[in-house]
């Protein structure tokens, strides 16, 4: 009502509606509120980070609120403390997230100004929202640093924390304030207000006492009660407590912790496995620079070089990263996907010292992958990374996840981007400084080729330039990316003129090498190929090889050049008559005509050479015909042509009709070259085609016939010849024609012959077929050999024989020689079949050369006794038969048989021949009845016994026999006696075990032997069937006999570093203990080998063995290396680097600069390690190089500890001048004085000075520059031309000639009544004018004042002030120089001063390293396996000793599930994994890591429960993967591989019935479920299976030692931080104590009498410079350098102070 009786005062009209619809009589207006829907605050959050391009952006929304708690901890004087608690403790409440800081907190208003949404810190000034404190001012930015006063805009805060959860509560107590104030904000406190109708932008603050938590009474947040009770003791804190937090954000904060933690402290601050940090890790080189916006944006940025070290990129990869689908389509980007940063951007985005992360600038025009090909290659674009600072002018989006238009502004044409060298800004064309740096770190730092099999060193005369000719090493072969080249194989050139292919003859590397080396590349000899078109060598640059062409596709290109070369002949017969390869001809046969042609490969004919270069002459081909006969003699040439090529026949030879004489033939066409008029075969070391045609000549039809000469001996039916020999027309002898039918007819003529016997023809046997002989009886045969008319006939070598067929076992010949009487008589040797059961036939056959025979024979049997046999339960011979010892064998019987198998009757006669071994009288009637006497059994079971039954008679024996094993009887007790009751450990104990009952037998048990132990009484037990004996001995100690190590390093190789102490308890064999101690601290690096030995009774005693490996430490600084080349020349000011290299071999990075001085003096080395007396120490942060030219001797020592240093060589360094800057005189001219008058030497400016390019440091410079300089005259105060005045001659300027940086400038003067003002300063410009130098980078110019005056009195007057005041100008400039440095070395020196009491901090130190100590020895479970190979090179050890398990537990079911890989011994590389299977003879187990499979983004990958950040169902019993239980002390990243091979994604659990429930829940949502272990040792296997003892794991000492090792406790840790920053610190105190004793003795000397005096003179010719100037009526300001004067008069004062 009030509002409403305000406006009707104010003279408006107030119109009462009675209905909705009513018609307005006027236009009204009506009030209305449109404040914003709670969601906008509620929900802004959840837009902001959702709409972000992370995948989970949780730890960005703690990040707000982490910068909010920095900005309010920026101004502690003390510890900045900021804690994130998760409070996920059901029993205390629902779950929480809190924040706290120990920061100036919040008051009331300032709290209210937090909770309204977009109110930032620059406008919390207004009435409305102004604040009780002072209003914001920028902080001075700070570059490249996290600015505490991050928090801009009023929206993050709220953003994060309904982001996280659904209400926030805001707890802070101010400095000074006794209330602590709370505000509650929660969307359910909105929607409550909403349903009420309330101001919903409206509440109320809480103020209440310190520790008060009466107000909390939901048991939702009993949580609170312990976080309140907290505040107890704070001066100032804030809290943000987030309740009703997103289920899934509690599922990422507990799964992902290692993640989430690590992205937001990437966010604050570096640390150690960030990207930026692996980025800076790997990087060798770096490329400052600086970018400037037209919007005062400053954007500082950082290239890094990552070189190819060997055989890999060293550009890092993101651990972290998930890597996406690379492209299947197969465009020009492919290949960048292979380099080192792929198609990843260059850039990451700083804001303020914070990290954007969704912003990345891919790159800049200026390092842009180049689109054609340099002197740098292009993998080189792919191995920098970068970084960009801004400063707060650019904008963010308020979430501080992305920037608004950084690229855009960047990209702009208006941006200026300049080089930072040293911290100064160079404005050079950053494009080729950028391109000069990267092929800098190619060249010096990449290391790509390496180059193999080093044979020679040479020198090269094909090199032009004389000092690059020697030394050449050379090798057989290089690796190269990733592929290996060696000598023989084909390659191919590119970026040549021309292209071209061959085979590798040698690699080239310039300098000394030996062995194999890399280097980033060299040169490489190529025969060019093929040869017959290229018999050259080439020497190019290994980069200009093709690596991409394949050797099937160079080899098919050189095989396409040798297509063009003559490949074969073509030989075609014209007349068709032609002759095959192998003919045969008659003699007379004509050969031809021939027609051929020269083919290449490629079917085309040709007839000259192919050349390789175009306009040259080819040479013509000809073809050569021989024909060679093969005579008895000797080849003979019967043919021979040379044809020419013609257009119309090619090759052309007629027809060869004199081939005549009998024998082989060979026809030869060869093609040839005539060179240097000889005809030539062979052309580029191959032969040219040529074609061989083999034939014969035989002989001719037949044309008439000879008789020859007929045999007189003939023999009875044996043919003889009347021979006939038929000759052709050439005489030769030839076959008869087939139709020649010989007529033979008797004459007159007759001859005498004389007739013999014929040749043997048959064989006739006398006796008659079948003969019949007794068994056992020989037979005899006549014979005679027969010729074909049945006389007997004699032979030589005539040898008859006879082989009998058909008898078993005999296959003996008999033999008869006839060869004189053509008969003979074979006798047989008897014919015995054994066992004959009837007839039996037999064959005899006769063989001669000439026929054989077969006669056959019938033997009868006769009778014989064959076999003798025992009949007892069927005993066969040489049986053996268990019997009872001591009974009787009984009713034994015997038979006799035959030959036939047939029972021979027995007789009493027969029986008196049988005979037995076992009893001597025997009863002669039981025999005849075949009854045999009992044999007794003896009674011991030891032996076995031989029984004999035989039968013999004249010519007849046969026997049998058997064997009896007496058996004990059935035992009824059994008895132990012991031979001794006392035995001594490891010695054999012998004992007699008795078996008694109805038969006894005894045992002897030997090789009992006690195991070493605990000596005393020890029971032993035998057994045997049902029987048990007992007996006791007294064991005691065995003689000593080996050394055992107890306690200290087992059988392995142990890693030293020198200075390490070795501890072992050695234990002798059943005795006592004994420690020793070892230190192998001077020993050099290597493997070495400790054994113990120890005596007994002068005997030695043998311990074992371990190898000690003394490995380099890397921390140990060993020398100090300093980047020097002796033929260098340094620019003056320029820098020098020094590194420290450590026993390894590799640079520490990590050392304090303070440790490192450098020693400076100008002069030659002082020929000892130390330097001269009387050269002071100096701390530079650049080892900065001396300003002035000549040559220096610099050396730097490292302060290793309180009484060691590391020195350095001495260097010897030549300083050279700089690059010129200026135009400057040595020494400053006085100030010309002239007047304008007739006289010349009063109207002389200058009469004679030189003027010298010279560098920035007043060094000459550009002696090998040229040009002129311009002098003109301008006003010194600025004002116009018209009154200046002219030189002589009337001129404004004039033109001196510059000569090898110098110029001699004359006879300078001013035009008589020259134009000027009277008194007034004019200045002489001296402009330098040299080519290459304008105005992007000028020369400065020289100024020399002068004074214009037109009154000579005036003028000698002031001449006589000016010189005087030119000479208080040096001085006063000289003193002021000496008290400023004096100054500034007071401010250094006080600001490094500090008293502090370092016997105190060592008495700290000393606690803290007891402490640790104490707590390094405590117990904890270790790996006891031996690990022999750890130390080797590629290997990283046995899997037990790679991780280790803080839990019991847990490392019992772990160690267990992988018992069977435990001992694995884990290699980088198969070579080490094969080396260590060939030692061991593949008993022990290997994996190398280079043949494992391996998926990345397996360590980050949800549980199976977990689907789209969200839980399927809720788990029971603290599901974890196993392997994010292991700790990996060293090589995470290997390790990472190890065990997500082995372990996979097992599941740990607490107990198996959650291990059930989460196996279930998992299947049911169709997902597979890995193997599932628990806390109490259970296993479900992937298929489901659990339960037995396969399953169950065993205790922990069951085990033996394979079990992970636990980790050190925390607190070691901790304590070993503190004592590493507490020897920093106390190092520092000691530099400060020399330092305040540098300061004492300063201080007075600055107060001695003679610095003084000196003040007091400074400030008498400052008051006389004071009155000169007022005289001269200058303006100049006292002190004020016209020039750079006084540099060599201040060094002569200064020598004189000092």
């Amino acid at each position: 009502m009030s509002s409403l009786s305000e406006n009707l005062q104010q003279g408006n009209t107030l119109h009462l509606l009675q209905t909705e619809d009513q018609i307005l009589p006027v236009a009204t207006k009506e009030h209305i509120v449109f404040l914003p829907h709670y969601d906008t605050l509620v929900q802004s959050g959840m837009y902001e980070y959702y709409a972000s391009e992370g995948q989970n952006s949780l730890p960005y929304a703690f990040a707000e609120l982490i910068d909010n708690a920095l900005s309010a901890t920026s101004h502690n004087t003390g510890v900045r403390t900021i804690d994130i608690r998760l409070l996920f403790d059901e029993s205390l409440g629902k779950h929480a997230v809190v924040i706290m800081d120990n920061g100036c907190g919040m008051t009331s208003k300032q709290l209210n100004n937090w909770a309204v949404y977009r109110l930032s810190k620059f406008s919390r000034e207004s009435g409305t929202f102004s604040s009780d404190h002072a209003g914001y001012v920028r902080p001075d930015p700070v570059a490249r640093s996290l600015n505490s006063d991050i928090s801009y805009f009023g929206v993050g805060g709220k953003q994060a924390v309904f982001y996280i959860g659904q209400s926030t509560r805001m707890i802070t107590k101010p400095a000074g304030s006794p209330d602590v104030h709370e505000l509650i904000i929660s969307k359910e406190e909105f929607e409550r207000k909403e349903r009420n109708k309330e101001d919903i932008y409206s509440g109320f603050i809480r103020n209440r006492k310190m520790a008060d938590s009466s107000h909390v009474r939901d048991d939702e947040e009993r949580f609170l009660h312990g976080l309140i009770a907290e505040e107890v003791g704070k001066d100032s804190f804030t809290a943000v407590v987030v309740t009703g937090v997103q289920p899934e954000h509690v599922t990422f904060l507990k799964q992902d912790f290692h993640l989430w933690t690590r992205e937001l402290t990437a966010c604050e601050k570096e640390i150690d496995n960030d990207m930026q940090t692996l980025y800076i890790n790997t990087s060798a080189d770096t490329f400052e620079f600086k970018a400037c916006t037209d919007v005062d944006g400053i954007v500082e940025g950082v290239l890094r070089y990552h070189p190819f070290l060997y055989d890999r990129e060293t550009y890092p990869e993101d651990p972290y990263a998930i890597p996406g689908n690379l492209a299947t389509e197969e465009d020009d980007d492919s290949i960048v996907l292979n380099q080192a940063r792929g198609k990843r951007p260059i850039f990451e985005c700083f804001w303020n010292g914070r990290l954007i992360p969704y912003t990345t600038v891919s790159e800049f025009d200026w390092c842009a992958w180049p689109k054609k090909t340099g002197t740098v290659p292009a993998e080189c674009y792919s191995r920098f990374s970068g970084v960009l600072f801004t400063n707060d002018r650019f904008q963010v989006s308020t979430n501080k996840l992305t920037f608004m238009d950084l690229e855009l502004q960047l990209k702009n044409k208006e941006t200026l981007f300049t080089r930072i060298v040293n911290g100064q800004e160079q404005r050079v064309k950053i494009h080729k400084e950028f391109h000069q740096w990267l092929k800098t770190c190619h060249e010096k730092w990449d290391k790509q080729v390496k180059f193999r099999g080093f044979k020679r060193t040479i020198t090269r005369t094909d090199v032009t330039t004389k000092k690059m000719q020697s030394p050449w090493a050379t090798f057989s072969s290089i690796e190269w990316d990733g592929r290996a080249y060696k000598a023989g194989q084909y390659v191919k050139s590119q970026k040549t003129q021309p292209i071209f292919f061959g085979s590798v003859i040698q690699f080239l590397l310039y300098g000394d090498h030996e062995g194999d080396v890399y280097a980033t590349g060299g040169q490489v000899q190529v025969a060019m190929e093929p040869k017959a078109l290229y018999d050259d060598i080439k020497t190019i640059p290994i980069s200009k090889i093709d690596r991409v062409i394949t050797n099937a596709a160079i080899k098919k290109s050189i095989d396409d050049e040798l297509a063009k070369l003559p490949d074969k002949l073509k030989v075609t017969w014209p007349e068709g008559n032609p002759w095959t390869q192998n003919d045969v001809r008659p003699a007379g046969t004509p050969l031809g005509p021939l027609h051929v042609e020269i083919l290449n490969k490629k079917g085309e004919s040709i007839s000259r050479i192919p050349s390789a270069m175009q306009n040259t002459t080819r040479k013509a081909l000809l073809i050569e015909l021989k024909v060679v006969w093969h005579s008895p003699n000797g080849d003979v040439e019967t043919n021979s042509h040379i044809a020419a090529h013609s257009a119309k026949w090619a090759f052309w030879f007629r027809t060869m009709e004199n081939l005549n004489k009998l024998g082989k033939y060979t026809l030869h066409l060869n093609t040839i070259l005539n060179v240097n008029e000889s005809n030539a075969t062979v052309w580029a070391g191959n032969r040219l085609p040529n074609h061989t045609l083999d034939f014969s000549i035989t002989e001719g039809s037949a044309e008439r016939f000879m008789v020859g000469t007929v045999n007189t001996l003939l023999h009875v039916g044996v043919p003889f010849h009347i021979p006939l020999e038929l000759l052709d027309e050439y005489g030769h002898p030839a076959r008869p024609p087939p139709n020649l039918k010989p007529l033979l007819e008797c004459s007159s003529v007759s001859a005498e012959c004389v007739f013999f016997t014929g040749n043997p023809d048959s064989l006739k046997v006398k006796q008659e077929d079948p003969i019949t002989v007794e068994n056992g009886t020989s037979v005899s045969f006549d014979v005679e050999v027969h010729d074909v008319a049945g006389n007997v006939t004699a032979h030589p070598k005539l040898i008859i024989s006879c082989q009998l067929q058909g008898i078993p076992g005999s296959s003996s010949m008999v033999a008869v020689d006839c060869s004189n009487t053509g008969a003979g008589t074979l006798v047989l040797k008897p014919i015995t079949f054994k066992n004959i059961a009837g007839d039996q036939t037999v064959k005899a056959t006769f063989d001669i050369p000439v026929s054989n025979c077969l006669s056959s024979i019938k033997t009868s049997p006769l009778f014989h006794l064959k076999l003798l046999n025992v009949s007892f339960q069927l005993i066969s011979d040489k049986e053996k038969i268990d019997w009872t010892a001591g009974d009787l064998l009984e009713n034994l019987h015997y038979r006799l048989y035959d030959e036939r198998g047939r029972v021979v009757p027995l007789s009493e006669e027969m029986a008196r021949r049988i005979k037995v071994n076992w009893a001597a009288d025997v009863s002669v009637e039981e025999l005849a009845q075949g009854k045999l006497p009992n044999v007794p059994v003896p009674t011991l079971v030891k032996e076995e016994h031989f029984y004999q039954v035989s039968y013999m008679e004249e010519l007849v024996s046969v026997d049998t026999s058997f064997t009896i094993v007496p058996r004990p009887d059935e035992p009824k007790h059994m008895k132990a006696t012991l031979s001794e009751s006392t035995v001594r450990m490891g010695e054999v104990l012998s004992g007699k075990i008795c078996e008694s009952g109805e038969s006894t037998h005894s045992m002897l048990v030997t090789g009992v032997r006690f195991n070493p132990g605990f000596p005393g009484i020890r029971e032993l037990n035998f057994t045997w069937r049902d029987f048990a004996e007992h007996v006791t001995i007294k064991l005691t100690a065995g003689v000593p006999a080996q050394l055992k190590l107890v306690d200290g390093p087992q059988e392995v190789g142990i890693k030293l570093r020198a200075k390490t102490l070795l501890t072992a308890s050695v234990l002798p064999f059943c005795e006592a203990t004994t420690e020793a101690v070892f230190n192998p601290c001077w020993s050099p690096r290597g493997e070495y080998a400790l054994e113990f030995r120890g005596s007994f009774n002068k005997k030695p005693i043998h311990g074992p063995a371990v190898k000690l490996t003394i490995i380099p430490d890397p921390n140990k600084p060993v020398k100090l290396v300093v980047e020097y080349n002796t033929n260098s020349v340094f620019p003056a000011g320029g820098t020098l680097t020094v590194s420290v290299m450590s026993e390894e071999g590799s640079t520490i990075k990590n050392l304090n600069p303070a440790n490192m001085s450098m020693l400076l003096w100008k002069g030659e080395p002082s020929g000892t390690s130390r330097p001269p007396s009387g050269v002071s120490y100096g701390t530079p942060r650049d080892k900065v190089i001396p300003d002035h030219v000549g040559k220096y001797t610099i050396q730097f020592v490292l302060c290793v500890d309180k009484t060691k240093g590391l020195w350095s060589h001495q260097y010897v360094i030549n300083v050279v001048p700089n690059d010129p800057v200026k135009l400057a005189p040595d020494l400053q001219p006085p100030t010309p004085v002239v007047v304008n008058n007739n006289v010349l030497d009063s109207r002389t400016l200058v009469e004679d000075m030189s003027l010298k390019l010279m560098d920035m440091y007043n060094n000459s410079a550009g002696l090998e520059l040229s040009g002129k300089v311009v002098v003109t005259i301008k006003s010194s105060k600025g004002s116009s031309d018209k009154n200046l005045p002219l030189f002589e001659g009337k001129v404004k300027s004039l033109q001196f000639s510059l000569a090898n940086g110098e110029a001699q400038i004359t006879n300078l003067f001013i035009m008589e009544n020259s134009p000027g003002q009277d008194g007034n300063e004019y200045v002489l410009l001296f402009r330098p004018s040299v080519p290459g130098y304008g105005p992007k980078n000028p020369l400065a110019a020289f100024e020399l004042p002068f004074r214009f005056y037109n009154d000579v009195e005036n003028r000698k007057q002031m001449s006589e002030l000016t010189k005087k005041k030119d000479q208080l100008k040096q001085t006063v400039d000289i003193y002021r120089s000496l008290f400023d440095t004096n100054r500034q070395l007071i401010t250094e020196l006080s600001s490094r001063c500090c008293i502090s009491n370092i016997p105190a901090i060592d008495k700290v130190i000393g606690q803290k390293t007891a402490d640790a100590e104490k707590m390094k020895l405590q117990t904890r479970r270790v790996c006891a396996m031996p690990d022999p190979f750890r130390g080797n090179l590629d290997v990283l050890g046995k899997i037990g000793h790679l991780a280790l398990v803080e839990d019991d537990d847990v490392a019992t079911v772990i160690s267990w599930h992988l018992l069977g890989d435990i001992d694995c011994v884990v290699t980088m590389t198969t070579v080490a994994a094969r080396k260590i299977y060939d030692d061991t003879q593949g008993k022990q187990q290997v994996m190398p890591l280079d043949t494992v499979f391996w998926r990345k983004n397996i360590w980050d990958l949800p549980l199976p429960h977990i689907r789209n950040g969200r839980d399927s169902f809720r788990p029971i019993g603290n599901p974890v993967f196993a392997r994010d239980l292991l700790i990996f002390p060293e090589n995470a990243e290997n390790c990472h591989i190890v065990f997500g091979n082995l372990l996979g994604d097992t599941i740990l659990t607490d107990d198996l019935d959650s291990a059930n429930h989460y196996r279930k829940g998992v299947v049911q949502s169709k997902v597979p479920c890995p193997t599932l272990l628990t806390r109490q040792g259970d296993r479900i296997r992937s298929n489901g299976k659990f339960g037995g003892l396969q399953n169950k794991a065993p205790p922990i000492e069951r085990l033996r030692g394979q079990v992970f090792g636990a980790p050190l406790p925390k607190d070691y840790h901790t304590f070993m931080g503190q004592i590493d920053l507490l020897q920093q610190y106390r190092l520092a105190m000691e530099k400060s104590r020399q330092v305040q004793e540098d300061f004492d003795g300063h201080m007075q000397y600055l107060k001695s009498p003679e610095m003084v005096q000196k003040e007091e003179e400074m400030d008498e010719q400052e008051k006389q410079l004071k009155d000169i100037e007022t005289k001269l009526g200058t303006l100049d300001k006292a002190g004020e350098s016209s020039g750079m004067v006084t540099k060599r008069t201040r060094r002569k004062l200064l020598k004189q102070d000092y």
